[in-house]
């Protein structure tokens, strides 16, 4: 008789997955690592930075967060970005990964988030550990990349965020982050293991944090997954024995948050080292709101700009069709035209439709109070409504097929148009370049709470390019506190 799957239902997948996503983390290399993915990594650095600074005075709750950590004292082992200061490695990353997403304005992958997991803990980690050089930074941070997207691209479930309720970016990120700080820490397998077993073990983050007004939680989710990361990988390190078989056991990943599906077992290792899937899936915004908002951001624009129409040409916007998300962020309707806070305006697309058909560009100023109370744009919120479709429109995976949705306007001379956009600025299909990502990272680093010169944005920007030539990857860091 199996005991160890008498009794409940539950069957553990294949022996040994978890066991060579750790030695895959440990022993992954620079040198193994194509071209594409290089450059693609330096460029999330380069974002991750721009929104974490930004996010010091363009979220309310960022002052909080960064008095708290401050107040907590301890060993001054890592950069509090946009604050300056430092903090315990752990406290830091704590702060860092919450910044990181404040703004809803981060890149985004299979997984949600992947660099505000990983990133944040890298620094984090080099810092104290001191002696990480551009490369070693660069594959700690793939490792931990390429394990999120292996776990997230093996769910069967269609929009497994919304119908199964949970945040891919906290959920994922505490193994995640493990496998990042654990690489930098310099972990054997064994080792490693431990650390993905311990990241498991604190594994949270319920789209519940989602829900009420205002509500702060939605931007602490990479913040709490960085410090569990960071504690895993420590106590690995020190001898700590983590959970085994935590992606395929009994009890593991699957079987215990990811219910209703058979995974793919053998994708999640296949190709190991060699193939890196999270390259045709990783994309960076240019608008500055929730990743659901894209899509008719970008209909909108097209038919602002293809038809010449003016805001004062416009009698009515229909977001048409969209499940799961789309509909989240349309209803109710009359809340969403008017949304009171800065994080409420970025997960609505009524006001963002209302913004890029009045201004023609969504930015982080739009967000802002003064944003928010715009009168030419509250006016064209009253115009925008919501119609659900008659297709089914969720796809494999953790991710609507927002392609499904299709933006109707009527002009008030009786004109009709409607586009559906099949890709958006920024998507892997229609990459944005180094000069639309440096523009992206100066807007932000304006708003940085601790001021910083043009000069050493200018050096940092040309660092971030160089990162593989630089002996030492903290020195971004120094040049950006």
């Amino acid at each position: 008789m199996d005991t160890a799957n008498a009794g409940s239902g539950r069957r553990a997948g294949p022996k040994g997955i978890t066991r060579k996503l750790a030695r895959h983390a440990a022993t992954l290399r620079y040198d193994a690592l194509p071209p594409a993915l290089v450059e693609m990594i330096k460029q999330c650095v380069l974002d991750t930075f721009g929104v974490s600074i930004g996010a010091s005075t363009l979220a309310p709750e960022a002052r909080i967060l960064a008095d708290y950590v401050k107040d907590q004292g301890g060993k001054p082992e890592a950069t509090l970005l946009g604050f300056g200061g430092k903090a315990p490695a752990a406290q830091a990353a704590f702060l860092n990964g919450s910044l990181g997403h404040m703004l809803d304005y981060d890149d985004m992958g299979e997984a949600g988030h992947p660099s505000i997991v990983t990133i944040p803990v890298g620094l984090a980690i080099a810092e104290k550990a001191g002696g990480v050089d551009g490369r070693e930074f660069i594959a700690a941070v793939a490792a931990g990349m390429d394990i999120m997207t292996r776990i997230s691209r093996a769910i069967d479930v269609p929009d497994w965020t919304i119908t199964e309720g949970w945040f891919a970016t906290q959920l994922i990120g505490f193994m995640a982050g493990a496998a990042t700080a654990g690489r930098l820490l310099r972990l054997d397998e064994e080792k490693m293991e431990n650390a993905l077993g311990i990241g498991f073990n604190q594994l949270s983050g319920t789209r519940q944090m989602a829900e009420g007004a205002a509500t702060h939680m939605r931007s602490m989710q990479a913040g709490f997954s960085g410090q569990g990361a960071v504690l895993a990988a420590e106590l690995a390190r020190r001898g700590i024995i983590g959970s085994k078989d935590v992606v395929e056991g009994r009890y593991g990943f699957f079987r215990t948050y990811i219910r209703g599906c058979e995974p793919d077992w053998d994708g999640i290792v296949d190709g190991l080292g060699v193939k890196f899937p999270l390259i045709e899936k990783h994309g960076f915004k240019v608008w500055p709101a929730c990743a659901y908002t894209r899509t008719t951001n970008a209909a909108t624009l097209t038919m602002r700009e293809q038809h010449g129409l003016k805001p004062e040409d416009i009698e009515s916007i229909t977001i048409v069709g969209g499940t799961g998300g789309t509909q989240q962020l349309c209803e109710p309707i009359a809340a969403k035209r008017r949304p009171k806070v800065s994080i409420d305006g970025k997960f609505s697309i009524p006001f963002t439709t209302a913004v890029m058909m009045t201004k023609g560009n969504v930015t982080l100023r739009d967000y802002t109070e003064a944003g928010l109370r715009d009168p030419a744009v509250l006016a064209m919120a009253d115009c925008v409504s919501y119609r659900p479709g008659t297709q089914s429109v969720t796809g494999k995976g953790g991710s609507q097929d927002v392609s499904k949705t299709s933006v109707e306007i009527v002009t008030r001379d009786g004109r009709r148009f409607e586009h559906r956009s099949t890709g958006v600025p920024g998507d892997p299909k229609n990459p944005v370049g180094w000069e639309r990502l440096e523009e992206k990272f100066r807007d932000c680093a304006s708003f940085s709470a601790k001021p910083l010169d043009a000069k050493a944005l200018d050096r940092a920007v040309a660092r971030i390019r160089d990162l593989d030539q630089l002996s030492d990857a903290t020195e971004i860091v120094r040049l950006l506190s």
